[in-house]
């Protein structure tokens, strides 16, 4: 008894906990916030990038609880932990800088799976927009050490080349991500590694992919042209549209209420229970 005593001390407690620091990097100390269930576990997990245009955005939801934020009651419902990640932010920090915080994130998730009471067999990735678009990167960047069950990228550029012409000024979070100006052959090489769209190969883990078809910030064919990628590499890949969907998840209430309840039934299916 006094064995487990012990070794009940030495794991999180259940609840949320905010600002707990997986690393340092580029002089800024990374923080997220960690939901964890009541009870033994071990439970499933999703770690959660939020958006921004990679020069904004935060692991809380900002003031309108929006990013990532819509996601965390129907998780904590279904029984899931979740980790809600901040990340270095251009124009401070220029890429990759923001995907290589994501990576430490997994690493440092699946260190401690067992002090979070967490499955490390059942941990998903999801981010929105910018998160979106890394959630996605993170995947085909996998490794042994980042490898995860499944991915939900929603909203997300994949194909930061899209529709670029050589000599073309690049849009300002572009700049701002990149330091680059113009879309000569150096910086269109970077942007092409810098796809997801561009780096799908087999093996990747599952994707659901979300978008709104009225999306005027980053078009809806990002995400068909991705599921069209990963299927034809042999990737089980899924997509839910929201019709009339903007970019943001806070209206997509009114327009698809049960678009949350899909996503967590998708990931209590593909990670298992």
């Amino acid at each position: 008894m006094f064995l487990l005593a012990v070794a009940l001390a030495a794991t999180a407690g259940a609840g949320v906990k905010t600002d707990i620091e997986y690393g340092t990097a580029g002089g800024e100390r990374l923080k997220l916030d960690a939901y964890v269930p009541e009870g033994a576990g071990p439970f499933p997990a999703v770690i959660l990038v939020h958006g921004g245009g990679w020069t904004g955005g935060d692991k809380s939801g900002g003031p309108k609880k929006g990013y990532m934020a819509p996601l965390h009651a129907p998780l904590e419902k279904a029984g899931f932990a979740w980790f809600s990640i901040n990340y270095r932010l251009a124009p401070r920090h220029r890429y990759p800088a923001c995907i290589e915080d994501v990576e430490t994130a997994i690493r440092w998730v699946k260190a401690r799976a067992a002090e979070y009471r967490v499955d490390p067999r059942r941990i998903a990735l999801a981010g929105e927009s910018a998160g979106g678009h890394l959630v996605a990167l993170a995947a085909v960047r996998m490794d042994e050490s980042t490898r995860l069950a499944a991915v939900v990228p929603i909203y997300g550029l994949f194909d930061l080349t899209a529709g670029l012409a050589d000599g073309e000024p690049l849009r300002k979070n572009f700049v701002a991500l990149f330091g680059r100006e113009k879309a000569d052959a150096e910086s269109l090489a970077l942007l092409r590694q810098a796809s997801p769209l561009h780096q799908v190969r087999p093996g990747l883990p599952p994707m659901l992919l979300l978008h709104g078809d009225a999306d005027k910030t980053v078009p809806y064919d990002h995400s068909t042209r991705l599921l069209a990628r990963l299927r034809a590499a042999g990737v089980p890949g899924e997509l839910i549209t929201i019709p009339g969907g903007p970019h943001g998840m806070l209206p997509w209430d009114a327009l698809a209420p049960d678009f949350k309840d899909r996503v967590v039934a998708w990931l209590g299916k593909t990670l298992g229970r």
